[in-house]
């Protein structure tokens, strides 16, 4: 039988926030088409938990570790260790993030400034120290994690961050220019900027209203974002870079 263009059996991915929400979504696909998963976060019990779940689940490795990614030294001695565990890295999520709800005339600028570290900051740093692995065996996949909130301006009454739409944008252009300096490397940068899926960060606001933001009026369903992450990651998505793709059922229309 013809080996599937999504099999990613041998290949090692780090997942940033792997331990809960779109993280642990994305490595439950990686780890069923047979990646290697290594799940870092501020909050290792999360990691520790959903690694051994997969471990169990799917027979792959896994392992898990303490990360802020806001910090350049915590960044690269995670990378570090996943390198000597695993002997390489090919497929680089970054997706860990956070918000902060205020009016913009309102909001301290320590807010704006955690929001910032953590989302572009965090998503550069880990993407510096794993892509010079990367450069050095001319292969990596690395997908950022965007949202439709950079992708369009929004009303208070619909999504009253402002530091955090900023910072996806930033996200989704610093892709596409990363994309571009280095495809001579093998390297294959895209972003997904999903709508509406039920997170942490969505918890907190009424089904109802969540269900009438987008076209198909429901929230988005672990395959949808499974399905994308991985033809991202795998050789089916080999011909794919400096693209922001969105999963919003058509949110963002």
């Amino acid at each position: 039988m013809k080996k599937s263009i999504f099999d990613l059996s041998g290949r090692t991915a780090l997942i940033t926030g792997g331990g809960i929400g779109l993280g642990q979504i994305i490595a439950e696909a990686y780890a069923e088409y047979g990646a290697n998963i290594a799940l870092c976060s501020r909050k290792i019990e999360n990691c520790h938990e959903t690694a051994e779940q997969i471990k169990e689940k799917y027979g792959v490795k896994t392992a898990a570790y303490a990360c802020d990614i806001s910090s350049e030294e915590d960044v690269n001695k995670t990378v570090e260790a996943v390198l000597a565990d695993f002997g390489q890295i090919d497929i680089l999520v970054n997706n860990s993030g956070t918000t902060w709800g205020a009016n913009a005339e309102e909001m301290p600028l320590s807010a704006w400034q955690k929001v910032i570290d953590v989302n572009v900051t965090g998503t550069f740093l880990m993407s510096q120290a794993v892509g010079k692995h990367m450069i050095s065996r001319k292969y990596g996949k690395i997908i950022n994690i965007g949202s439709i909130a950079g992708l369009r301006a929004k009303g208070a009454s619909e999504l009253n961050a402002i530091g955090y739409s900023t910072s996806k944008a930033a996200v989704h252009h610093f892709t596409r220019d990363l994309a571009l300096k280095w495809v001579e490397y093998g390297i294959n940068v895209n972003a997904i900027a999903p709508g509406i899926f039920l997170t942490k960060m969505s918890k907190f606001m009424p089904k109802e209203i969540l269900e009438s933001r987008n076209p198909m009026k429901r929230t988005g369903d672990p395959e949808s974002l499974q399905g994308l992450a991985l033809l991202l990651a795998s050789d089916a998505g080999n011909f794919t870079t400096g693209q922001v793709i969105a999963v919003d059922g058509g949110a963002s229309l």
